[in-house]
């Protein structure tokens, strides 16, 4: 709950404090020596937000802060103590003082209440100021690691699109240099792709249909520039197409099929498989592998997507590769409502 500390504050003040005073005999110290009373009564709710607001708090903290923190709760032990030195009146046994009077007849009963009251301030503010101080610093924590996951999300982004950009550029600088009747139609697509990319960019989410669209769109222009020798299959399956998924996620692994399941000279098969059933998105790529020449940032698509995964759906997702040489298949299945 939001205000829970300020309700706890507002019971404290308005409940319990009160109650705890008609243990003792209030209404005759009062009638005798108001201005005592009265003295205490303000003592006691000023040092309970003073914990509250100040000493618990510059606890928390380093440096000068710290000692005076320490300073703030050492403080009112002295001032309490000169409170309950005021005399005011000998003191007399009586058979109505109970607890510690018995045992220190010197101690007064209007004494006894001054510490009693005192510690169960004290023990009450700090308490209080403990769990909120607490409950602080771990959503301080949290938005920390929350902004850094973001940070670290938008770095992965920013990697993929260059390395989509350069992997799709040069298929179509091929289909350009070979003069290809579907050169033209490629940067077609290539220009829609790319105008889903911008408009995604700052997006965290996006529908899964709008996903799949653009998964749809990259397949067709692959096949564009593909000849008899690979076959591709593609086989979508959503029953909420209203579920949302972080963009260009999964395209990476599809991006990694015609990568090296493409050989214009050898038969290949090229299997992508998407179903989401309750929540559950499961996707399946299978692929034939064949050797290409080894470039820098070879992983690099797979190794931010694994990342982003870790980052976005923690403990929430199955990736598996499989590498068995002679093809190449991935299972990821994440829960979509989580």
């Amino acid at each position: 709950m939001k205000n829970l500390s300020l309700y706890i504050d507002l019971a404290f003040c308005i409940v319990v404090l009160p109650l705890m005073t008609l243990i003792f005999p209030i209404e005759r110290w009062f009638h005798n020596f108001p201005w005592y009373v009265v003295s205490i009564g303000v003592w006691l709710y000023f040092l309970y937000f003073l914990n509250r607001f100040l000493t618990v708090p510059y606890l928390f903290r380093r440096g000068k802060c710290f000692m005076a923190g320490i300073a703030m709760a050492v403080l009112p032990f002295l001032v309490t103590y000169v409170i309950s030195c005021v005399t005011l009146y000998p003191p007399k046994p009586s058979i109505h003082d109970m607890g510690i009077g018995r045992v220190f007849p010197n101690i007064q009963q209007y004494q006894q209440a001054v510490w009693s009251l005192f510690m169960i301030v004290e023990a009450f503010s700090f308490a209080v100021g403990l769990l909120t101080q607490t409950n602080i610093q771990r959503s301080r924590r949290r938005a920390v690691e929350s902004e850094r996951d973001k940070a670290e999300i938008s770095l992965y982004k920013a990697q993929i699109k260059p390395h989509f950009m350069f992997n799709t550029l040069n298929s179509l600088y091929g289909l350009f240099l070979m003069k290809d009747e579907n050169a033209l139609a490629s940067l077609e697509k290539f220009i829609s792709m790319m105008r889903y990319m911008h408009t995604t960019s700052m997006c965290d989410f996006v529908p899964l249909s709008e996903e799949v669209d653009y998964i749809k769109q990259y397949v067709g222009l692959q096949k564009l520039r593909l000849n008899e020798m690979t076959s591709v299959i593609l086989d979508v399956d959503i029953a909420d197409s209203s579920l949302t998924i972080p963009p260009m996620l999964l395209v990476t692994f599809v991006e990694n099929c015609f990568k090296h399941g493409v050989s214009p000279v050898e038969k290949g098969c090229i299997k992508m498989c998407l179903r989401e059933k309750d929540g559950k998105m499961e996707f399946l790529t299978t692929n034939h592998v064949f050797p290409v020449k080894r470039i820098g940032g070879e992983h690099m698509g797979i190794d931010n997507c694994r990342k982003r995964l870790g980052l976005i759906y923690p403990g929430k997702h199955q990736l598996e590769i499989i590498n068995e040489g002679s093809s190449f298949k991935v299972k990821l299945i994440i829960d979509l409502k989580a």
